[in-house]
C-alpha cells in the first residue's frame, strides 16, 4: 500500500492524476488536498483534505494525519495573468505564494518521512511557462521557473537517499482554464502546437503514475515538457 498525496485534486489536472493512481492498483491510498470544490474530489473515493498549500502548519497537520506520504504530487496553483508593469503587488505575492512556496512547503513537510525509510517520490507540477516564458505572466512564469530549479536542487540533495524529485511541464492541456479560452486565444494556441491538438489530462497523469513508479527508480532531477512539440 502506498499512500499518495495530490494537491490541487480539484481540478481537471488532478482528478486525472488520482484517477490514474486508483487504475494502477486498488491498494493506492489516495489523500486529496483541496481547499474548495470539494465535491469533485469526494467523487474519486479518496480521503479528501482541507489543505491550504501555502501554509506550512497545514502541511504538517495533513502529513501527521497521512503518517507517511510514499508519493507526493505538488499539482496545486493558480494564475493571475497582467502585464508586469500594471500588475498588482498583491497579485505577484499570491501566485508566487501558490506556485513555489507551496512546492517548498510540501517538500519539506514529506521529506523526514521519506528520508527515514529512504524511499520516496516527489513530482512537482510546473509548466511550458516556466522554460518559455509568455507576455503578462511574469509572475507565474518566474514561480514555476522556480519550481523548476527547487526541484534539480532537491533531487541532489536527496538522491543517495532513495527519493526521486522530478518536475513536469504541460503545455497547453484540455482543462478548465483552457476551457475558458476566448476563441481567438485557442486557435492561436493551438497554431503553436506541432501536433496540432491540446493535450488531455490522462496523457499528463499517465507521466505523473510512470515517475512515479518502481521502474523509474534511476529518473531524478528531470524536467520534462509535454507540449505536443511546441519546444
Amino acid at each position: 500500500m502506498r499512500n499518495i498525496l495530490i494537491t490541487g485534486a480539484n481540478g481537471g489536472l488532478g482528478i486525472a492524476i488520482a484517477r490514474a493512481f486508483l487504475e494502477e492498483s486498488k491498494e493506492n491510498l489516495l489523500w486529496l488536498g483541496v481547499r474548495k470544490n470539494r465535491e469533485r474530489a469526494e467523487q474519486l473515493g479518496g480521503n479528501v483534505l482541507d489543505l491550504d498549500v501555502t501554509d506550512p502548519t497545514a502541511w504538517r497537520n495533513a502529513v501527521k494525519a497521512i503518517g507517511h506520504v510514499h508519493v507526493l504530487v505538488n499539482n496545486a496553483g493558480t494564475h493571475e495573468d497582467a502585464l508586469l508593469a500594471t500588475m498588482p503587488p498583491e497579485s505577484w505575492d499570491r501566485v508566487l505564494s501558490a506556485n513555489l512556496d507551496a512546492v517548498f512547503h510540501g517538500c519539506q513537510a514529506v521529506l523526514p518521512h521519506m528520508i527515514a525509510q529512504r524511499d520516496g517520490r516527489i513530482i512537482n507540477i510546473a509548466s511550458l511557462s516556466a522554460l518559455l516564458a509568455p507576455a503578462g505572466q511574469t509572475n507565474y512564469a518566474a514561480a514555476k521557473a522556480g519550481v523548476v530549479a527547487l526541484t534539480q536542487s532537491l533531487a541532489k540533495e536527496v538522491a543517495r537517499l532513495g527519493i526521486t524529485v522530478n518536475a513536469i511541464c504541460p503545455g497547453y492541456i484540455e482543462t478548465d482554464a483552457l476551457a475558458g479560452m476566448p476563441e481567438e486565444q485557442r486557435a492561436a494556441a493551438l497554431a503553436k502546437i506541432p501536433m496540432r491538438r491540446f493535450g488531455k489530462p490522462a496523457e499528463i497523469a499517465a507521466a505523473v503514475r510512470f515517475l512515479a513508479c518502481p521502474e523509474a527508480s534511476y529518473i531524478t532531477g528531470s524536467v520534462l515538457k509535454i507540449d505536443g512539440g511546441i519546444l
